[in-house]
């Protein structure tokens, strides 16, 4: 109120402008009346303006200014209106009073959904001209108000004007309106922190709030993006006050998103570092909020620092105001402030994965499960930070939790499944999840991938059981599922995939084929797929045409390790040693580009915390040549491994190398194969420096103990090729190519009988061998069992056909 006499009466003012700034509005009316008594003549005007002031800001406090409360707003604030109504004539304006009435007199309209007559008083009140001043704290509140409901209430309105040069001027009136508000509504907020206004009163209202929020969103209604982001940058660069620590929330919420969906690398523009000079001082602007300023804060560079920065100021708030009470008192305060933090969490977990900084997403989580009891979706989320972090056991069990909290969702099975069966090696705790999965499906009469993962359950307990019984029993499991899986879903190119797999390692070549093409029409372009396909043309003894599918795949998916090493053993096969040689060096190549960032300067503790499989346990879970690349290897070799493995920790000259062990033991696969083909180009002492190559991963690998035998065996050191080859059946017991390597080795040595012993042991674990067969026939022969030997080489000769260049277990699981 400016312009106003002081006389007798000025504390009962005082008084009332305190009361009026704090709120207290049914006081407001009574010192108003006593005011009037007082002395009618001087104070009748001023008193009723104060009256229709406590009266509309009293309805408005019970009945906010929503649409729902238009038609009840119009009778209960009648009274109010005539108040206001009255002072905005010539005794008001000499009074000094009749602008303020006037922006109320707008601000009741608007509650009462009247804009028209809403933006008259505006008008009236000459809002658009008024000149920046010092004002009260009451006043800073009525004209910010004003400026939002000018704003909304344009905006209400709509656009009526036919031409463009209109709407364009409505809208830059719009946008200049929420601006105004919003630096008004900010500084109001600030002005009242420092009169120390009592927290309870503490309240910026339902239209300043709005006015705040609206003035971004507003902007990029009209497409002006980046004076979107600017407005949010400079709200959120506003001193805080206490009434503002949940809308700061929602800006630094709104403000992600909107960087996160709506802006990419060309056009973001970092925010300004403003630093004042020494020598000037900018005076601010009366009617600007405060805002930080300094040398050695930190001002973000780019989209994803910024992105990421604003979402942790987010999450700090949101725990913050976390309720952690369960209490059902607190039960709507708890729902209200999860909601909150759920909507960071999941923005957060969008940017942080985008950029790859997991383990920021990680630590987030650890901090959101404290208050987050019984809720799924955080918990959903917290196991699926743990996989990508490729702490798989904790995130199994993070799964485990989630699926006691929502027991009828099958997909939170079917990951546990994927985690068992494809990075914790334990094959039947994946069929058990698998089948629950399954359950859960049947129940819910929809089809999904549960069978597809029971069947891949069966098809590796069958391929990692010794006994002959078990292995049919449960590859006779895995055929029904399967073929239960393309029933199901006979576009699943994935089901048709595993059918082939399932044909192809009882060597059913022809229908696995058939199999094969059939998910290569569904998706050509599927890695595992064109993999098989090929094993299966080198065992129909088409090794050229599975060159060419090779190379071809190779084509499309040129950083595919697997692949590559399929074409060098093809082309060392057909004795292009020198090509296979330069293929090798690609997958150096390879390697370095996709690991080496990886494993680069990667600290030790880092691998300790981790609950990723050791490295000995993921060497022996590795392809090789007769072992499964998917397959757990049995009770017996793993018991051997554990005891190597402890006896490694022991050793003081080894430590594993610093990284993901994953990636090393990747390298340590090419080695070996560099090896093997220098081997075949007749350069041993080539050969022998890629095993120490190899050694210096992981010395204890039954596969370098065996490929330095193979170097022995090519220089006639038959006593040491022995040595090695026994070492390597000691690491793992069921490595049938050590078991026969030895074997030959006690054969060459005359020592027939135990040649005999280590090759039938071979046979046991991998009857379809035909080298196997043909060396125990060589054995046989020796002993004089003529018959037994010629049984050996007819069948070797009737497997050698069906034989693929590798394994067909070598070929890891897919899930994609």
């Amino acid at each position: 109120m400016t312009g106003r006499n002081r006389n007798t009466n000025g504390k009962i003012e005082a008084i009332i402008e305190s009361c009026r700034s704090e709120g207290k509005w049914k006081r407001v009316i009574e010192l108003a009346e006593e005011l009037k008594i007082g002395s009618p003549s001087n104070y009748e005007c001023l008193s009723n303006f104060l009256v229709g002031e406590g009266k509309l800001e009293s309805y408005l406090e019970e009945h906010p200014p929503i649409e729902s409360n238009f038609t009840k707003a119009k009778s209960g604030l009648q009274e109010a209106k005539n108040y206001l109504t009255l002072v905005t004539g010539e005794s008001g304006r000499r009074a000094g009073i009749a602008l303020d009435a006037h922006l109320l007199l707008a601000k009741l309209l608007y509650a009462c959904g009247q804009y028209e007559e809403s933006l008259e008083n505006f008008v009236k009140a000459e809002l658009n001209s008024l000149s920046e001043k010092e004002l009260t704290l009451r006043s800073l509140k009525i004209l910010a108000e004003s400026y939002a409901i000018k704003g909304l209430s344009l905006e209400n309105q709509g656009l009526k004007g036919t031409s463009k040069f209109k709407q364009s001027e409505r809208e830059a009136e719009m946008v200049t309106c929420f601006e105004r508000a919003a630096d008004l509504g900010l500084l109001y907020l600030q002005e009242q922190d420092l009169a120390d206004i009592a927290s309870e009163t503490r309240c910026m209202g339902a239209i300043l709030e709005t006015a705040l929020q609206r003035a971004p969103i507003v902007l990029i209604k009209f497409g002006r993006l980046l004076d979107a982001i600017e407005r949010y940058r400079s709200m959120l660069n506003a001193v805080e006050t206490k009434t503002t620590q949940s809308l700061r929330l929602t800006l630094a919420r709104q403000l992600a998103e909107v960087l996160l969906r709506g802006v990419s690398g060309t056009i973001y523009t970092p925010p300004n570092k403003c630093v004042p000079s020494k020598n000037t001082a900018t005076p601010r602007k009366l009617w600007k909020p405060k805002k930080y300023s300094g040398r050695n804060y930190f001002t973000p560079k780019n989209l994803p620092e910024e992105t990421i920065l604003l979402l942790l100021i987010a999450e700090t708030l949101a725990v913050r105001d976390a309720v952690l009470s369960q209490s059902t008192e607190f039960r709507v305060a708890r729902s209200h402030a999860l909601g909150n933090a759920a909507a960071v969490y999941d923005l957060l977990t969008l940017a942080t994965m985008r950029w790859g900084q997991v383990g920021l997403l990680h630590e987030s989580f650890e901090k959101a499960l404290k208050f987050s009891f019984g809720e799924q979706h955080i918990w959903r989320q917290y196991s699926f930070s743990l996989a990508s972090l490729g702490r798989h056991a904790h995130a199994l069990r993070a799964l485990k939790e989630t699926s006691k909290l929502v027991p009828q969702d099958s997909v939170l099975c079917l990951m546990s499944s994927r985690l068992c069966y494809e990075e914790l090696g334990l094959t039947k705790d994946g069929l058990y999840w698998a089948q629950q999965a399954q359950n859960k499906d049947i129940k819910g009469l929809r089809p999904s991938r549960a069978q597809l993962y029971v069947g891949i359950g069966y098809q590796q307990v069958a391929a990692s059981t010794n006994l002959k019984s078990q292995k049919e029993h449960y590859g006779k499991l895995a055929f029904e599922a399967l073929e239960k899986a393309v029933q199901i879903d006979p576009n699943d190119h994935l089901s048709e995939y595993y059918l082939a797999l399932q044909h192809a390692m009882n060597y059913n070549i022809i229908d696995a084929l058939y199999h094969i093409r059939i998910a290569l029409s569904l998706r050509a372009e599927h890695a595992s797929s064109l993999h098989l396909f090929a094993l299966l043309l080198t065992a129909n003894r088409r090794p050229k045409e599975a060159l060419l599918v090779v190379e071809d795949a190779c084509d499309e998916f040129p950083e595919n390790l697997h692949l590559l090493h399929v074409k060098a053993y093809l082309e060392l096969h057909l004795h292009d040693a020198t090509t296979a040689l330069a293929t090798v060096q690609k997958m150096f190549l390879i390697w370095r580009e996709l690991y080496e960032s990886q494993v680069t300067g990667f600290e030790n503790e880092t691998e300790k915390n981790s609950d990723t499989k050791s490295i000995f346990q993921m060497h022996s879970a590795q392809s090789d040549k007769d072992t499964s690349s998917v397959h757990a290897a049995s009770l017996a070799a793993s018991r051997v491994e554990q005891a190597l493995s402890e006896a490694a920790s022991s050793l003081s000259s080894f430590s594993p190398r610093p990284g993901p062990q994953g990636a090393w033991m990747i390298q340590l696969k090419v080695w070996l194969l560099l090896a093997d083909i220098y081997l075949s180009m007749g350069q041993p002492n080539e050969a022998m420096f890629c095993i120490q190559e190899a050694s210096q991963i992981y010395p204890l690998s039954h596969q370098i103990m065996y490929m330095r035998g193979q170097v022995h065996v090519y220089l006639c050191q038959w006593h040491d090729a022995k040595q090695c080859f026994l070492n390597a059946v000691s690491a793992n017991p069921c490595h049938t190519e050590a078991l026969c390597a030895l074997g030959e080795t006690h054969h060459i040595l005359g020592e027939p009988r135990l040649a005999e012993k280590m090759i039938k042991d071979a046979a046991r674990l991998d009857p379809n061998s035909p080298n196997i067969w043909y060396s125990l026939g060589k054995v046989m022969e020796t002993l004089g069992d003529h018959q037994a030997a010629a049984d050996c080489m007819a069948t070797a000769l009737q497997l050698e056909p069906s034989c693929p260049v590798l394994p067909f277990t070598t070929i890891a699981l897919t899930f994609e």
